[in-house]
């Protein structure tokens, strides 16, 4: 059995790479029984996930640990283990954290490349973690990224990631206000883990917006209003039973699934645009089956 570092993964998955291959991927399908989430108190989840198809399977057990952040660790912790489709062999073990992070950016950036304005520019970028750092990166193999503003509540990790991005090639600065900074960002990206929405409705014109933070019903990242005025899309219809930001939502009330948005004979609606993902064991599966692929 291979094991598979976050080294190896950044090497073989560019996100250019990623977001070209991964929506045939996940138009091919699994089967993906819904997840349980057990809570281990302190705010803190145990998720496993698992999903399999002819070609090949996988299960990955995660930790959500949102009190790490003051212990600066992650406040995500995940282990991949793949296995053959027929035999059930066991072929690799692949570091779960950094296939999370980079298969939540590069899902993110494919909904992004049908949703968006094609000269959208412009990012906002609520949040400052793991998942956060990774959404200018997978955007930019999509879009030209002329500028990153980064909000974080707490300033001195928006001003260690703006550093960070600033390395890599970015035009990047701290976001002191937020709401000043919403109606001039064509994209707005949000992923942390807050119980209180940062993004009001009333302020949003033509955006896309990423909500790729919250997966639990008492999580939320936008404001009613918001949902109700934009064009929404969801990963996965199970976001409606487990994200909060879909509150009073139902299947009437969703555009599209993130496998239409990877069918190319789908034309996705203009204007106001919300993309809610709360991740699903068929992404990890795909994200694993274009790394094998390599």
């Amino acid at each position: 059995m291979r094991l598979i570092t976050a080294e190896d993964l950044k090497t073989a998955l560019p996100y250019a790479r990623l977001v070209r291959e991964l929506p045939a991927r996940l138009r091919a399908g699994a089967q993906t029984p819904q997840r349980p989430v057990f809570d281990l108190g302190h705010d803190a989840s145990l998720l496993l996930m698992p999903a399999w198809s002819e070609r090949l399977g996988g299960v990955k057990i995660v930790h959500v640990t949102p009190d790490n952040a003051a212990r600066h660790l992650p406040c995500v912790a995940a282990s991949y283990l793949v296995f053959d489709g027929e035999t059930h062999r066991h072929l690799a073990l692949i570091d779960g954290e950094e296939l999370t992070a980079r298969r939540t950016a590069a899902v993110a950036a494919v909904a992004m490349d049908r949703l968006a304005k094609p000269k959208a520019r412009r990012l906002l970028l609520i949040g400052s973690g793991r998942i956060a750092s990774e959404i200018p990166f997978a955007f930019r193999a999509v879009r030209a990224i002329d500028s990153v503003s980064v909000f974080s509540p707490t300033r001195a990790h928006a001003a260690a990631l703006v550093a960070r991005l600033t390395q890599a090639g970015f035009d990047a600065s701290v976001c002191e206000d937020m709401a000043s900074q919403i109606p001039h960002a064509d994209l707005i990206a949000c992923a942390t883990l807050s119980r209180t929405p940062w993004i009001e409705g009333h302020r949003l014109s033509d955006q896309h917006v990423s909500l790729i933070g919250g997966f639990a019903p008492d999580m939320r990242e936008a404001d009613a209003e918001t949902l109700r005025r934009a064009c929404v899309y969801i990963d996965t219809p199970a976001a409606l039973s487990t994200a909060g930001d879909l509150s009073g939502l139902t299947l009437k009330d969703i555009r599209g699934t993130l496998h239409d948005l990877c069918d190319p004979a789908v034309a996705p609606h203009s204007g106001l645009s919300v993309f809610k993902s709360v991740g699903e064991a068929a992404q990890d599966l795909a994200t694993a089956e274009v790394l094998l692929r390599s």
